[in-house]
Protein backbone atom coordinates (compact mmCIF):
# COMPACT_ATOMS: atom_id res chain seq x y z
CA UNK A 1 0.00 0.00 0.00
CA UNK A 2 1.46 3.34 -1.06
CA UNK A 3 1.43 6.14 1.50
CA UNK A 4 -0.93 8.87 0.23
CA UNK A 5 1.39 11.55 1.66
CA UNK A 6 4.91 10.52 0.62
CA UNK A 7 4.33 7.56 -1.73
CA UNK A 8 6.44 5.16 0.35
CA UNK A 9 5.59 1.48 -0.23
CA UNK A 10 6.21 0.41 3.37
CA UNK A 11 3.49 0.76 6.00
CA UNK A 12 2.40 -1.18 9.04
CA UNK A 13 -1.09 -2.00 10.25
CA UNK A 14 -1.94 -0.34 13.57
CA UNK A 15 -5.58 -1.37 13.87
CA UNK A 16 -7.86 -3.67 11.92
CA UNK A 17 -11.67 -3.90 12.19
CA UNK A 18 -14.43 -5.67 10.34
CA UNK A 19 -16.93 -3.39 8.63
CA UNK A 20 -20.13 -4.13 6.71
CA UNK A 21 -18.60 -5.78 3.65
CA UNK A 22 -14.87 -5.87 4.29
CA UNK A 23 -12.04 -4.81 6.59
CA UNK A 24 -11.02 -1.33 7.74
CA UNK A 25 -7.31 -0.97 8.47
CA UNK A 26 -5.52 1.92 10.14
CA UNK A 27 -1.96 2.15 8.82
CA UNK A 28 1.20 4.10 9.62
CA UNK A 29 3.79 4.92 6.96
CA UNK A 30 7.33 3.68 7.71
CA UNK A 31 8.82 6.66 5.87
CA UNK A 32 6.97 9.77 7.07
CA UNK A 33 5.03 8.24 10.04
CA UNK A 34 1.75 9.63 8.70
CA UNK A 35 -1.40 7.64 9.49
CA UNK A 36 -4.11 6.75 7.00
CA UNK A 37 -7.05 4.38 6.65
CA UNK A 38 -7.62 1.73 4.01
CA UNK A 39 -10.69 -0.35 3.30
CA UNK A 40 -10.44 -3.84 1.88
CA UNK A 41 -13.35 -5.64 0.23
CA UNK A 42 -13.56 -9.09 -1.23
CA UNK A 43 -13.83 -8.85 -4.98
CA UNK A 44 -16.46 -11.24 -6.16
CA UNK A 45 -16.40 -13.07 -9.46
CA UNK A 46 -16.62 -10.90 -12.54
CA UNK A 47 -20.05 -9.63 -13.40
CA UNK A 48 -20.84 -8.31 -16.86
CA UNK A 49 -23.60 -5.93 -17.88
CA UNK A 50 -25.33 -6.46 -21.22
CA UNK A 51 -25.99 -3.00 -22.64
CA UNK A 52 -28.92 -1.98 -24.90
CA UNK A 53 -26.75 -2.34 -28.00
CA UNK A 54 -25.78 -5.89 -26.92
CA UNK A 55 -22.24 -4.90 -25.87
CA UNK A 56 -20.88 -6.50 -22.71
CA UNK A 57 -19.16 -4.33 -20.15
CA UNK A 58 -17.73 -5.28 -16.77
CA UNK A 59 -19.91 -4.14 -13.87
CA UNK A 60 -18.54 -1.01 -12.24
CA UNK A 61 -19.63 -0.07 -8.74
CA UNK A 62 -18.14 3.40 -9.28
CA UNK A 63 -20.22 3.94 -12.41
CA UNK A 64 -23.38 2.91 -10.56
CA UNK A 65 -22.47 5.20 -7.66
CA UNK A 66 -21.79 8.10 -10.03
CA UNK A 67 -25.17 7.79 -11.75
CA UNK A 68 -27.05 7.66 -8.47
CA UNK A 69 -25.05 10.58 -7.05
CA UNK A 70 -25.93 12.71 -10.08
CA UNK A 71 -29.62 11.99 -9.57
CA UNK A 72 -29.36 12.77 -5.84
CA UNK A 73 -27.24 15.90 -6.25
CA UNK A 74 -28.28 18.71 -3.87
CA UNK A 75 -31.00 16.56 -2.28
CA UNK A 76 -31.38 16.43 1.53
CA UNK A 77 -30.60 12.73 1.95
CA UNK A 78 -29.34 11.08 5.13
CA UNK A 79 -25.61 10.44 5.29
CA UNK A 80 -24.74 7.09 3.80
CA UNK A 81 -28.10 6.60 2.05
CA UNK A 82 -26.52 6.51 -1.41
CA UNK A 83 -23.78 4.12 -0.28
CA UNK A 84 -26.39 1.83 1.28
CA UNK A 85 -28.47 1.86 -1.91
CA UNK A 86 -25.42 0.97 -4.02
CA UNK A 87 -24.41 -1.76 -1.54
CA UNK A 88 -27.92 -3.24 -1.63
CA UNK A 89 -28.06 -3.23 -5.43
CA UNK A 90 -24.58 -4.73 -5.76
CA UNK A 91 -25.34 -7.45 -3.21
CA UNK A 92 -28.60 -8.31 -4.98
CA UNK A 93 -26.79 -8.54 -8.33
CA UNK A 94 -24.19 -10.96 -6.97
CA UNK A 95 -26.87 -13.00 -5.17
CA UNK A 96 -28.53 -13.63 -8.53
CA UNK A 97 -25.60 -15.92 -9.29
CA UNK A 98 -25.40 -14.92 -12.94
CA UNK A 99 -22.27 -13.78 -14.72
CA UNK A 100 -24.18 -11.54 -17.16
CA UNK A 101 -27.02 -9.20 -16.24
CA UNK A 102 -28.99 -6.94 -18.61
CA UNK A 103 -28.50 -3.24 -17.95
CA UNK A 104 -32.28 -2.86 -17.75
CA UNK A 105 -32.35 -5.03 -14.61
CA UNK A 106 -29.82 -2.76 -12.90
CA UNK A 107 -31.71 0.34 -14.07
CA UNK A 108 -34.95 -1.01 -12.65
CA UNK A 109 -33.25 -1.76 -9.33
CA UNK A 110 -31.95 1.81 -9.17
CA UNK A 111 -35.40 3.18 -10.05
CA UNK A 112 -37.02 1.14 -7.28
CA UNK A 113 -34.38 2.21 -4.75
CA UNK A 114 -34.61 5.89 -5.67
CA UNK A 115 -38.41 5.78 -5.63
CA UNK A 116 -38.26 4.71 -1.98
CA UNK A 117 -35.41 7.10 -1.14
CA UNK A 118 -36.28 10.42 -2.80
CA UNK A 119 -38.93 11.27 -5.39
CA UNK A 120 -37.01 14.12 -7.01
CA UNK A 121 -33.93 11.93 -7.45
CA UNK A 122 -36.21 9.23 -8.85
CA UNK A 123 -37.65 11.60 -11.48
CA UNK A 124 -34.17 12.89 -12.37
CA UNK A 125 -32.90 9.36 -12.90
CA UNK A 126 -36.05 8.28 -14.74
CA UNK A 127 -35.84 11.21 -17.15
CA UNK A 128 -32.41 10.01 -18.32
CA UNK A 129 -32.93 6.25 -17.96
CA UNK A 130 -36.32 6.07 -19.66
CA UNK A 131 -35.38 8.72 -22.24
CA UNK A 132 -38.71 10.53 -22.12
CA UNK A 133 -39.58 11.70 -25.63
CA UNK A 134 -41.71 14.63 -24.50
CA UNK A 135 -43.26 16.35 -21.52
CA UNK A 136 -46.37 14.14 -21.73
CA UNK A 137 -44.38 11.00 -20.94
CA UNK A 138 -42.74 12.78 -17.99
CA UNK A 139 -46.15 13.96 -16.73
CA UNK A 140 -47.49 10.40 -16.92
CA UNK A 141 -44.60 9.21 -14.76
CA UNK A 142 -45.25 12.01 -12.26
CA UNK A 143 -48.97 11.17 -12.17
CA UNK A 144 -48.12 7.52 -11.49
CA UNK A 145 -45.78 8.53 -8.69
CA UNK A 146 -48.37 10.87 -7.16
CA UNK A 147 -51.08 8.21 -7.45
CA UNK A 148 -48.89 5.62 -5.71
CA UNK A 149 -48.15 8.04 -2.87
CA UNK A 150 -51.83 8.92 -2.46
CA UNK A 151 -52.67 5.22 -2.24
CA UNK A 152 -50.04 4.72 0.47
CA UNK A 153 -51.16 7.77 2.45
CA UNK A 154 -54.90 7.14 2.37
CA UNK A 155 -56.40 5.49 5.39
CA UNK A 156 -57.91 2.04 4.88
CA UNK A 157 -61.71 2.05 4.92
CA UNK A 158 -61.85 -0.65 7.60
CA UNK A 159 -59.60 1.28 9.98
CA UNK A 160 -61.13 3.59 12.60
CA UNK A 161 -59.68 7.08 13.11
CA UNK A 162 -57.23 7.49 15.98
CA UNK A 163 -59.18 10.42 17.49
CA UNK A 164 -62.85 11.31 17.07
CA UNK A 165 -63.25 14.09 14.51
CA UNK A 166 -64.89 16.76 16.74
CA UNK A 167 -62.49 16.66 19.74
CA UNK A 168 -59.46 16.66 17.44
CA UNK A 169 -60.76 19.80 15.71
CA UNK A 170 -61.43 21.48 19.04
CA UNK A 171 -57.93 20.63 20.28
CA UNK A 172 -56.40 22.06 17.12
CA UNK A 173 -58.25 25.35 17.62
CA UNK A 174 -57.47 25.53 21.32
CA UNK A 175 -61.15 26.04 22.19
CA UNK A 176 -61.61 23.07 24.46
CA UNK A 177 -63.60 23.85 27.61
CA UNK A 178 -63.30 22.14 30.94
CA UNK A 179 -66.33 21.16 32.97
CA UNK A 180 -66.40 22.04 36.64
Amino acid sequence: MNCPYCGNLESRVIDSRDVDDGVRRRRQCSGCSARFTTYERLQAASLFVIKKDKRREEFSREKLMSGIRKACEKRPLPTGAIDKLVDDIEAELYQMGKSEIPGAVIGDMVMKGLRDLDHIAYIRFASVYREFADITALKQELDTLIGDEAAKASQPVSQLPLLPVEPSLAMAGGQRRRRK
